[in-house]
């Protein structure tokens, strides 16, 4: 009857234990990270008799939870990279909204200041047309500023959130590390005896981990788990964790770059490219390959409509018939550390050459100077294009980079960024309407006595230096046609401080050639001057022999008695000025060629910006999708369906009184022994 009685005992048991783990299943049903639980029972050992053997009843031998590595690595995957395009595209839409607002975007204020410069053009004397470009200029600037103040705000929120991530990460390994040294005690039963609900705990805080960064994991001998990032950087090994610190990078302080923190407690920076995956991965990731390069192509904006504009408004003169001044105040490169070197634009080093085109050269990518004890290399951060300083002072890509007097050690490095803050240090140099240069330094006049049809247009200057004398007397420069010649020459009065030059070799003379055969649609020819400057001009239809074309300093009337208005109503440096807007000056090809114009240069950025936000969007969608099939698959194999788990109550609750029957027949039949002994 003992027999009977512990069988029945053992069935009680086992089927109290299978209501307990259904009634924890079916309690924990909604608890992130819970695996479904389950007993594993085995028949006890049996004994022998003559006949046979009998069993004995039931045993529990552990309670497992169904879990699948490989499934659960899948979910991981799948969810840092979704996290990563979130954080990603969270970010970038707001800079695509931005740019690309037909209102609050750059565009409409390029278009009204060349349209205010236009309206100069056409009328060179209103003031209230000067009044109104000097307006529509202060709005570029402040639409600049605007665009720039809140590509900074965004970067200040990525900042903060990198900062916060950090922490996160942090808290949750410590957490992690916790629950290793709890686990390990809870197993000490041995390897069958799992902690369930600890490692569901360890394993969501793994799953909360890889939202943050992508993370890889390794069960250790002793049930620990070890989590590493990166290249294998560890972050928990054991129970102790890493710890990770967002700190102010060496090179540039506006940003934060991550570093591990060793017991000795200094800093060890991980490069940006190990950090991969979750919302860390996609902030650091937007921050380099959006953030960085759309600001910096916002100032390379400011930086070449200021440039540009201040060399053609130089080569130009006011109203009172002065030579022009720098219209809009350029920004300067920045250079971290600020003693390594001496940073500026070499398109802009000689503002009275025409060497516009030299903005072609200007990158809108940040660069890297390094010092190896005995040579300067610059090297660009984009393209990785490199160059070894030959000389002191040396130029790179637009740049002009001075290390006479630089303190860089061997081995260092410093950070030049010529356009970031670009935009935000633009602004305009001139506020009296009377200071716009809108006229030609160089005016022409064709005496009535010439007989020809001979004349001179298209002048434009190249070089200013002393074009305008300082008093009487002034400059005045006479070319004489000379058909007796073969072929037929212009000749210049030598001597005179005139010369042309040739266009082939650089070579100046006093003579050029000029024959109305070939030429008459128009022939342009360079001319220097006493004191250096130089200008080009177009001479065109059929001149007389003995023709002549004097060509004078605008402010020639200025000398004249009583004082004349020569120039005032001139309009020829103000339609240059109008041209830059359609000129292609930016982004030079292999032979040096500009490629494109202002608004090309902005819209390249909105599509750029625009295409990468879709791609974002769409990756992002996408691994949404492989996330939740990912889910799907390991529900269905872990999670809690509470149809199931009733169905057991009501199958364990069966088993139970059906072993407690079992009982009630052994005690039963003992009880019908006793009685017949008695």
């Amino acid at each position: 009857m003992a027999g009977l009685l512990n069988i029945g005992l053992t069935g009680v048991n086992a089927a109290q234990g299978q209501l307990i783990t259904t009634s924890h299943n079916i309690a924990n049903a909604n608890v992130a990270g819970y695996h479904r639980q389950k007993v594993i029972q085995a028949s006890q050992a049996p004994y022998f008799s003559g006949v046979g053997f009998f069993g004995t009843g039931t045993k529990m031998q552990a309670v497992t939870r169904s879990y699948d590595q490989f499934l659960e690595n899948e979910v991981l995957n799948a969810a840092t990279k979704q996290n990563m395009y979130a954080a990603y595209y969270a970010q970038i839409s707001q800079i695509d909204n931005l740019l690309a607002d037909p209102t609050a975007g750059l565009s409409p204020s390029i278009d009204a200041f060349f349209a205010g410069v236009r309206d100069v053009a056409a009328a060179p004397t209103s003031s209230a047309a000067r009044q109104s470009m000097l307006s529509s200029a202060q709005m570029l600037v402040e639409r600049f500023h605007s665009l720039n103040e809140r590509l900074n705000e965004i970067r200040e929120g990525v900042e903060y959130d990198i900062r916060a991530s950090v922490d996160q990460i942090n808290t949750l390994a410590s957490a992690i590390a916790e629950l290793n040294q709890r686990i390990v005690v809870a197993q000490s039963a041995g390897p069958t005896k799992p902690a369930n609900d600890l490692l569901d705990q360890r394993g969501q805080l793994i799953s909360e981990l890889n939202d943050l960064i992508q993370v890889t994991t390794q069960v250790e001998d002793d049930g620990m788990l070890s989590v590493f990032f990166g290249s294998g950087q560890s972050l928990v090994n054991g129970n102790m964790a890493t710890k990770l610190a967002a700190v102010p990078s060496k090179n540039d302080p506006q940003r934060y770059s991550i570093a591990i923190i060793p017991r000795s407690g200094t800093p060890i920076s991980v490069p940006e490219r190990l950090i991969t995956g979750g919302q860390l991965g996609g902030l650091l990731q937007f921050r380099s390959e959006s953030l960085d390069p759309a600001q910096n192509r916002l100032g390379m904006l400011a930086v070449s409509i200021a440039s540009a504009f201040n060399n053609q408004h130089k080569l130009g003169v006011d109203l009172a018939g002065e030579l022009g001044l720098d219209f809009f105040q350029v920004p300067t490169p920045r250079i971290y550390p600020t003693n390594a070197a001496v940073v500026g634009f070499d398109f802009d080093t000689n503002p009275n050459a025409d060497d516009i085109s030299g903005l072609g050269l200007l990158t809108d990518a940040d660069y890297e100077l390094k010092f190896d004890g005995t040579d300067y290399v610059i090297t660009n951060l984009s393209t990785r294009a490199s160059k070894t300083l030959t000389t002191p002072v040396d130029s790179f890509e637009g740049l002009k980079i001075d290390v006479s007097a630089s303190a860089l050690a061997a081995g260092e490095t410093a950070l030049i960024q010529p356009t970031r803050y670009g935009a935000e240090g633009i602004k305009t140099a001139i506020t009296d309407p009377r200071l716009i240069a809108a006229g030609g330094p160089v005016m022409s006049s064709v005496p009535t006595t010439n007989s020809g049809t001979g004349k001179v247009s298209g002048i434009v200057m190249q070089d200013t230096t002393g074009v305008i004398p300082a008093s009487s007397p002034t400059w005045e420069a006479t070319i004489t046609f000379d058909n007796t010649t073969n072929p037929p020459t212009l000749n210049l009065p030598s001597p005179g401080g005139f010369a042309f030059v040739d266009p082939a070799t650089g070579a100046l003379s006093a003579s050029a050639t000029f024959n109305p055969a070939t030429m008459s649609a128009g022939q342009e020819f360079t001319i220097t001057g006493p004191g250096g400057f130089t200008f080009t001009f177009t001479l065109s239809g059929t001149p007389a022999n003995g023709d002549v074309f004097n060509l004078v300093p605008t402010r020639a009337g200025l000398y004249d008695s009583p004082p004349s208005d020569t120039g005032v109503a001139d309009n020829r440096n103000a339609n240059l000025l109008g041209a830059l807007q359609t000129t292609k000056l930016l982004f030079a090809n292999s032979v040096g060629e500009p490629t494109a114009t202002f608004d090309t240069a902005y819209s390249q950025l909105v599509n750029k910006v625009g295409n990468k936000t879709h791609e974002m969007k769409v990756s992002e969608q996408t691994q949404a999708t492989l996330y939740a099939q990912a889910c799907e698959t390991r529900d269905s194999l872990s999670a809690v369906n509470l149809d199931e788990e009733a169905a057991d109550l009501v199958r364990y609750q069966q088993m139970y009184q059906a072993s407690a029957r079992v009982m009630s027949i052994a005690q039963g039949l003992f009880d019908e022994l006793i009685s017949i002994v008695r």
